[in-house]
């Protein structure tokens, strides 16, 4: 029998993997939506931004095209999926492009998962968008899932993937502290926060008040009542979203009329539609706190944006180097002070 001289190349006890397959670079790109986020956590990162084109046809089709190779890299992909619903379907284009360029892993990095208001059937007939959000995500094809503050934290049970749910209270948390407010409150304004609000309290052992709402119909608020007392406080509001602004208004003139010395808010997501910055310039609020998770709009003199750039490029490198995230929440700090 005639040996062949090629043998030697197809034993399999002589293969020896490549380093780049055993240890996938990270790659971080930016959807139209988030892109000064993205280049923020890629430069704490230590990465520069990846490069992709959107391209646009007339029609207002588009179409995310990767300008260097994936192949075999772990692909983080910063995308803030608020109005209008481009913003989501780019994201879901961006995943399936990077899929079908034989990414390693594909991360979606949501800052702000839009839909997560519609969490539940709280009426006949209506859709659960948030749960069909996230079906679609991982059809897409997406391995995880990096997001902060949902509306409902539940909402990661709608996931069969890895989501890692961050805490904007690692953010707010230093900036309170350095205000230095001598007689500190915190207020929920409205039940549905009360949980996110009491772990904030908790940590400042400070008194929580709820301003309990009442609503006719979706951004109108029919009646509003203060539970706790906020005579000489400085009140700090706590929410994930601000939407019109109404609410953080009325909260906020109702706990000045109760007592309180001094009402500001912080606020995880700027919505801000409609008539939001009218709504807050003309409020009581002393400020509006808001993190950069959706850009803002127009600026005012009474909001402030601080960036979430820090946390997310933490949690990106711990999530490429399997380690926990568990010290960015803020219940690890709370056992750290209880010891």
């Amino acid at each position: 029998m005639v040996k062949s001289k090629y043998k030697n190349h197809f034993e399999l006890n002589t293969f020896a993997p490549y380093p780049h397959i055993m240890n996938p670079s990270v790659k971080i790109f930016s959807g139209t939506g988030s892109q000064k986020l993205a280049e923020k956590i890629a430069q704490r990162f230590g990465a520069t931004i990846g490069k992709i084109n959107i391209q646009k046809f007339s029609d207002g089709e588009f179409q995310p095209v990767f300008l260097e190779s994936i192949r075999g890299d772990y692909v983080f992909l910063v995308q803030s999926t608020y109005a209008p619903t481009d913003n989501l379907m780019e994201l879901l284009l961006m995943i399936d492009a990077a899929k079908r360029a034989s990414a390693y892993k594909v991360i979606a990095v949501i800052p702000y998962y839009g839909f997560a208001r519609q969490d539940r059937k709280d009426k006949p007939r209506v859709a659960i968008g948030a749960k069909l959000i996230a079906t679609l995500l991982e059809a897409a094809g997406a391995d995880r899932i990096i997001t902060m503050d949902l509306h409902a934290a539940q909402i990661q049970g709608f996931f069969d993937v890895p989501v890692d749910h961050l805490d904007s209270s690692a953010i707010f948390i230093p900036y309170i502290e350095q205000l230095k407010l001598e007689n500190l409150a915190f207020a929920a304004p409205d039940v549905g926060s009360t949980n996110r609000v009491r772990e904030i309290a908790s940590y400042f052992n400070a008194e929580m008040v709820i301003c309990d709402k009442h609503r006719k119909r979706a951004n109108e608020i029919a009646s509003m009542v203060v539970i706790g007392d906020v005579t000489g406080k400085d009140i700090v509001l706590v929410d994930d979203i601000c939407d019109t602004g109404g609410t953080l208004a009325k909260a906020a003139g109702l706990l000045k009329e109760k007592g309180a010395r001094s009402v500001r808010a912080l606020i995880t997501h700027p919505v801000l539609s409609g008539n939001a910055y009218e709504n807050i310039e003309n409020s009581v609020l002393e400020e509006l706190v808001v993190c950069d998770t959706i850009p803002l709009k127009q600026e005012s003199a009474k909001i402030k944006a601080i960036s979430v750039a820090d946390l997310f490029a933490i949690a990106i490198r711990n999530a490429y180097e399997n380690k926990s995230i568990t010290s960015l929440f803020i219940h690890s700090q709370l056992k750290g002070r209880n010891k």
